[in-house]
This record gives C-alpha cells, structure tokens and sequence, in this order.
C-alpha cells in the first residue's frame, strides 16, 4: 500500500490562501469558532488518492454496533467491509446492507474473521468486557486495529495489551478521537506544550454523573441474541430487560456501561476521554511523573460490600463521585461528576478550560496578538498529517500510521497510562477507601484485597487464546 500524505501543490496552496486557512490564521483564531478542517484544502486529495482499489483496506468488524456504523462512515474512503461479527444477528444483517451492500460475510463468532488472509485489518467496537481478549488475538494474528475506549475493564488487561503490541510491532489506534480534534484539544495541548501555562499545578475533568435504574426483571432473551456469547469472559447471569415510558433499561448492548460486570461506568466511559487529555497535558508540559495515590468519595445506586454489589438487578456504577489523584510533585488531578462536562488546566501563568464545544481563557485571548508557532499543532500531533477534524481525522492517522508502520497519535502505551488512573478510581469507589499507587510496579500498595481487583478471572471457555 502506498503513502496518502502528499505535498500540496503550488495550486493547493495558492487555494489555501484565497481561503484565509493558513496555518498562522488557525493557531490563531479563537478555539470557540465553528469546527473547521486544519487543512481544509488537502482533504480532497487525500480522498481521491485512496480511491485505487489496490489502496484500500479489507475491513473486519467486530461488534456492529451504533459506534460501528459511525466510524465505518468516517472510514468510508479508505475501507471496503468484508468481515462482520457480532452476537445479535439482527445487528450484523443490518450492518451488513446498510453498509456493506450485502456483501460481507456475517459471523457469530469473530475468530473466523482473524482467520482470513484478505482482512488486513480490524475494528473492535464491542462492549468494554469484549474489548482485550478479541484485540490480543488480533495481534497475535497480524492483525492491524482499532478498537474503540476505555481499551480494558482492568487494569493487569492492560498491561498484557502492551506487551503484546511490543511483541508483535502491531498498530493499534484507540478510538479517543478527541486526540484528533485539532481546534479544540490539540490546541489546548499545544498552548500546554509551548509553556503559555507554565507549570501545571492542577487540571480537572468533568465528566457528568451516571444514571440510576429501577428493578430490571429477568426477561427471556431475544431469538437474534447469542446471549452466552454476549457476556462472553464475564460471569453467567440471565437477561434483563425494562420497557418503561420512553426508557430502555437493560444489562445488554448500550446500556451495558452502567454495570461494573461489563464496564467501569462514567470513570471509565467519559474518564477515557477527559482523564485522557488532563494527562496528556501533564505530559506535554514535562510534568509526567507517575501518580501516587488516589483519594475521595462516589455515591452509588446499590449498596456495596468487600467491592461488590449486593443488588444484582439494577445499575450499579457510581452516579456522583469526586476524586483527587495525587502526584509527587503536589500536581492535583480531579475527576469529577459536577461543574461543566470538560478539562480545566491550571497554571502558574494562566488557565484554560476545553471540551467539545469550546477553548477558553486569557492565553487563548492572548493569541490575537501572539499566536503559537506555525508548528506547534504539528509538533503535538507527532508530527504525523493533519488532514482531517474530529472521527475523520483519527482513521485517517490510523491508516497513515498502518502504511508507514508509525506509532498512531492514541497509541495503547499513554491510553493505558491514563486509564489505570480512571480503573484506580473504580476500585476506590467500589471500597470506599482511598488507595496508594506504585507507578513504577504499576499496582496498588498496602491494600491487598484492592490489589486483587486489578484483574478478574475469565469464565471457562473464553480464555484469551495464544497467551
């Protein structure tokens, strides 16, 4: 396969300026404009170079889901699908024609994808407790992935993911596209790395509670729905179901994210994402020393004891918490359910708040007048192209990254760092204690039953296979 990334023509350039987007006019411009293309100009080039048949991919899909669907419609210009496995057969016909044509191949069990030679690459987007088994035999397969967040429901899963994506040289991008917003985050970061807040010395993520559910009755499992398959690695339990009003409450499909069997709730579902960027900022800023501990408090649905729910029959993740990780410097990073939903940094020269709508503060203001670096985006974003904004841009670096073997900008090593941070904040919530934390050793210290939850045994018959 060949290289997408082109230099612009004196034509493309000349184009670049009649539209006023030139580099200097982004850095620019103040972060609570309209979403814009970086380089808006190079978009139809790079379209129109994938169009060779011989310079697209065959896509396998893995879990065809809402979140599936999207992605494959960013991804159109440089797929053709396959491949489709999921569990319920509904979601997979129905992916299938609506965006394969009819002509992929369906499966129930998704090994049979990894199997075939002509799928070059993947993507994992199946609840989170079907996140690492599938993505370590993809791997260990030669499979190139993405696969969507928080990549693990634990934190000893993450350390096997890196140690096979070492192993194996595979890429994988995880899907926190936030990492390729470039008007928004990457701007943010790029403030950061050019010292316009000088030391950080606090940065919060707001990431909205979780709902409650009533009493969910045990249903009878659709026909369509391999249940079994569904829960997969996790305890055998039986299908719940609720139909109230206008409300859908369920232990399967979306609502799968507000059960601690399955996922780790708001820490882990909005955490990947603004836990993700306060770190990467501490990061950027030379401040990227390990945490030491974590402290706080979560409200939860059900009552709890020794880490488990006593109530088995409704949500269980925490719906309001507050929690202040601790560095050995005297860095604070919040994670927190109130205030606005986004990630304010604080330092010692100005602050800056940031989410998916807006970037504000006196050193984004300060840009009218000194605006950053012609590179300072780039130099944020690994110096990899910056083709396209948002869900575009992130498969277009997957795919980049695919053809140039290069580490992609949501690589599995800085995910893992940061989502250890939201699993830390799950098990103390679910002990209702505060918790010390090893960085160099990766685990948790002078707290052996906390320590044990870092892992959780996979039922008999979904091992993870090759490991």
């Amino acid at each position: 396969m060949t290289n997408n990334h082109t230099t612009p023509s004196s034509a493309q350039q000349e184009a670049a300026k009649r539209s006023g987007l030139s580099r200097r006019h982004f850095v620019a411009t103040s972060a609570g404009a309209a979403l814009v293309p970086y380089f808006a100009w190079q978009t139809k080039g790079i379209a129109q170079e994938v169009r060779s048949k011989n310079d697209r991919f065959n896509i396998g899909i893995i879990g065809a889901g809402g979140m599936a669907g999207g992605n494959m419609g960013a991804a159109k210009d440089w797929v053709d699908i396959v491949a489709i496995a999921d569990v319920d057969a509904q979601r997979r016909e129905h992916f299938n024609e609506r965006l394969a044509g009819g002509k992929a191949t369906c499966y129930e069990d998704y090994r049979a994808i990894l199997e075939r030679d002509d799928v070059d690459v993947i993507h994992i987007a199946t609840p989170d407790h079907w996140h690492t088994k599938p993505l370590v035999e993809a791997m260990l397969a030669g499979k190139d992935v993405y696969c969507e967040k928080p990549l693990t429901l634990t934190i000893d899963e993450g350390k096997l993911i890196r140690r096979i994506q070492k192993d194996t040289g595979r890429i994988v991008q995880v899907g926190t596209q936030q990492r390729s917003t470039f008007n928004l985050f990457v701007k943010a970061m790029a403030l950061v790395a050019e010292g316009r807040l000088g030391r950080i010395h606090r940065v919060s993520a707001a990431i909205g509670g979780a709902p409650s559910s009533p009493e969910i009755p045990v249903a009878e499992v659709p026909q369509h729905l391999n249940w079994d398959r569904w829960l997969g690695p996790t305890p055998a339990v039986p299908y719940r179901f609720l139909k109230s009003g206008n409300n859908t409450y369920t232990n399967c499909h979306y609502e799968f994210r507000w059960w601690y069997e399955y996922s780790g709730g708001k820490l882990t579902d909005w955490g990947a994402h603004h836990v993700d960027i306060a770190m990467w900022a501490l990061h950027l800023n030379g401040q990227s020393e390990g945490p030491r501990g974590i402290r706080g408090t979560a409200t939860h649905p059900v009552e709890f004891q020794d880490g488990e729910p006593v109530q088995r029959d409704r949500y269980n993740t925490a719906t309001e918490f507050h929690f202040t990780v601790d560095f050995p410097s005297g860095t604070e990073l919040i994670i927190r359910h109130d205030t606005d939903n986004g990630v304010l940094i604080e330092g010692d020269k100005g602050r800056i708040f940031v989410n998916r709508g807006k970037l504000v503060g006196a050193p984004v203001e300060a840009l009218r007048d000194d605006p950053l670096p012609e590179d300072a985006l780039e130099k944020v974003y690994k110096g990899l192209p910056m083709e396209f904004n948002e869900r575009k841009a992130h498969w277009a670096n997957f795919f980049y990254c695919v053809k140039n073997r290069r580490e992609p900008i949501s690589d599995v090593h800085s995910h893992m760092a940061m989502l250890n941070i939201c699993h830390l904040a799950g098990i103390a919530a679910r002990l209702g204690r505060d918790l010390k934390w090893d960085a160099e050793k990766e685990t948790i210290v002078g707290d052996e039953q906390a320590a044990g939850m870092m892992a959780r045994p996979y039922r008999a018959g979904y091992e993870i296979e090759g490991v």
